[in-house]
């Protein structure tokens, strides 16, 4: 059987990420993250109904941080529909991903559920009615039944470190509260949130879990048609925070992206992508990935606009 010429192009994308020189820096304000290998990149595509290729890293685990968001947001979805819009936005915030600023000029209400606050609004909504441990197992069910591996797990290390260190994220919260955009205890919706973050899979792993967003033959039918396309066009304007602007730009997909330096960007109809590579660019995004996404993204002419042309 003739060798697939996309595992030639992931191949070459790696070599060129190996042998770069300017690997962007670890989110080391979590302890347990500060101590990863910069020098580890991996890339994975799926593609519904075809086995699923990887390049470098590919099998090794790492923490998905705020790529968790996404499965986090179908999930509260399927529970509430629209009735959390009312509770947070679907604007860009044009901010760093853990801002207050427009938390404070907007009297509580998150401008998308992909920043920090809008994500533990996201978080809080899911958790009416169930307690952490429930709204995890659901979370988790959800990311086993959409990657089929039911060995996806939360590293309790993780979660705990980001306990420990998340004073934003605390200030976040309580800032909900006072405003009346918090239904649960901020220490409930907090444990919930760091655990969420902590869920740990390797590239090959979120690649197989991001199906579900690409539709057509042999993707997991998990929600409807018509969320996947909301959810995609959050991942496309507030995917990459104050960066999604310019990942849109240069890659041309939708994407979530990690400060645990996974990226997961979806190719409609066609295939679901994950790279990692642990350091960030100064917006908190993976560097090595955003420029692996961006030569992807030329060389098979996967964009939601069109095939690259000559000119910049």
């Amino acid at each position: 059987m003739a060798a697939d010429p996309l595992q030639a192009i992931l191949d070459e994308i790696t070599a060129e990420a190996r042998d770069a020189t300017e690997r962007g820096k670890v989110a080391d304000y979590i302890p347990e993250l500060a101590c990863i290998d910069p020098g580890q990149f991996a890339i994975a595509v799926a593609r519904p109904g075809q086995p699923t290729l990887t390049a470098g890293d590919a099998g090794v685990p790492f923490s998905i941080q705020s790529v968790s968001k996404l499965f986090m947001l179908a999930l509260a979805l399927g529970r509430l529909g629209d009735r959390l819009w009312s509770r947070v936005g679907r604007e860009p915030s044009g901010q760093a991903f853990d801002s207050m600023l427009l938390l404070e000029l907007e009297k509580g209400r998150p401008r998308n559920p992909f920043i920090n606050a809008g994500a533990i609004v996201t978080t809080d909504a899911v958790l009416e009615g169930a307690t952490p441990r429930e709204a995890l197992g659901a979370l988790l069910r959800f990311i086993r039944a959409a990657a089929g591996d039911e060995a996806i797990h939360i590293n309790d290390r993780v979660a705990a470190s980001e306990t420990a260190t998340g004073h934003r994220n605390v200030a976040l919260a309580h800032y909900l509260r006072s405003h009346g955009n918090l239904r649960n205890p901020p220490e409930m919706t907090l444990g919930t949130y760091f655990h969420q973050c902590a869920v740990e899979m390797s590239c090959a792993q979120l690649a197989d879990a991001g199906r579900f967003l690409v539709g057509g033959a042999g993707a997991p039918r998990l929600v409807s048609k018509a969320r996947t396309r909301r959810i995609n066009a959050l991942m496309m304007t507030c995917g990459h925070y104050d960066g999604s602007g310019d990942y849109a730009f240069r890659v041309g997909l939708p994407g979530k992206s990690g400060v645990g330096g996974g990226i997961l960007s979806v190719v409609p109809g066609v295939a679901s992508v994950a790279v990692w590579s642990p350091g960030l660019n100064h917006y908190g995004n993976s560097r090595l990935g955003t420029e692996a996404m961006e030569r992807l993204a030329a060389r098979t002419g996967w964009s939601v606009f069109g095939p690259e042309g000559k000119g910049g």
